[in-house]
């Protein structure tokens, strides 16, 4: 079955453009054009993914992600006409899986796009990954997708869960930022650096609030490793 994506943006003519694009990639489209509209649709039939525009009026995408978030864990891929870091921050810590700022090229939106779905739902069966990471009082389960600090859950985007997941597995390495979003990525399509310090920060907050402010330590100069998580 072809992956169904709901395209909500204000402007007729970037709407037109993404479905245009995702369509010739093979996939079914739903286009609305604000926020209210977005979460209606998502209510009545969930898309596999949503492409969010950032700016849109009344209801912004920050505000439906942020609603979605409450009943939902579909990937959100949120555009935006402004390369700001902080609606870069802002869209990540609300659950955004990925980022891109307008203008943007239709073909790389789809790559972005084919990149999120094989994460969120592989295209071909894989075998499961019963080995269980841990260290200090973090621990990570691949095949239940379930992390924990001291016995407390923790609500891990996919892109996190996988980061966190490849410093486990190199637990004493230093990771440059390439291998971290290797990690997330796959390796198959550039990522901002800013991108990646944000999902950094996203992952030290939600570990910092359940009492482990040290899950990853910066290498200035070099890149990242596992802290102690004692």
């Amino acid at each position: 079955m072809p992956h169904h994506i709901l395209v909500a943006d204000d402007d007729p003519h970037i709407r037109e453009v993404i479905c245009f694009a995702l369509e010739k990639a093979g996939m079914k489209t739903t286009a609305v054009a604000d926020g209210a509209a977005a979460l209606q649709a998502i209510e009545r039939r969930a898309p596999d993914l949503v492409v969010l525009d950032i700016g849109m009026p009344e209801m912004d995408g920050l505000e439906v992600c942020r609603r979605l978030r409450q009943r939902s864990d579909v990937p959100v891929l949120f555009l935006s006409a402004r390369d700001e870091e902080i609606d870069r921050i802002l869209g990540l810590e609300m659950g955004g899986d990925d980022y891109v700022t307008k203008p943007f090229s239709p073909r790389e939106l789809v790559a972005r796009v084919n990149v999120i779905l094989r994460r969120a739902r592989p295209a071909a069966p894989e075998p499961i990954d019963d080995r269980e990471f841990a260290h200090g009082k973090l621990a990570l389960a691949p095949a239940s997708h379930s992390a924990s600090f001291d016995g407390k859950p923790l609500a891990l985007t996919g892109i996190e869960f996988s980061i966190l997941k490849g410093f486990l597995a190199r637990p004493t390495h230093v990771l440059h930022r390439d291998a971290v979003m290797a990690s997330a990525y796959s390796g198959k399509i550039h990522v901002a650096d800013r991108t990646v310090d944000s999902h950094i920060r996203n992952i030290r907050a939600k570990l910092a609030a359940v009492g482990c402010p040290e899950v990853i330590e910066t290498v200035h100069g070099v890149g990242f490793r596992l802290g102690r998580c004692g």
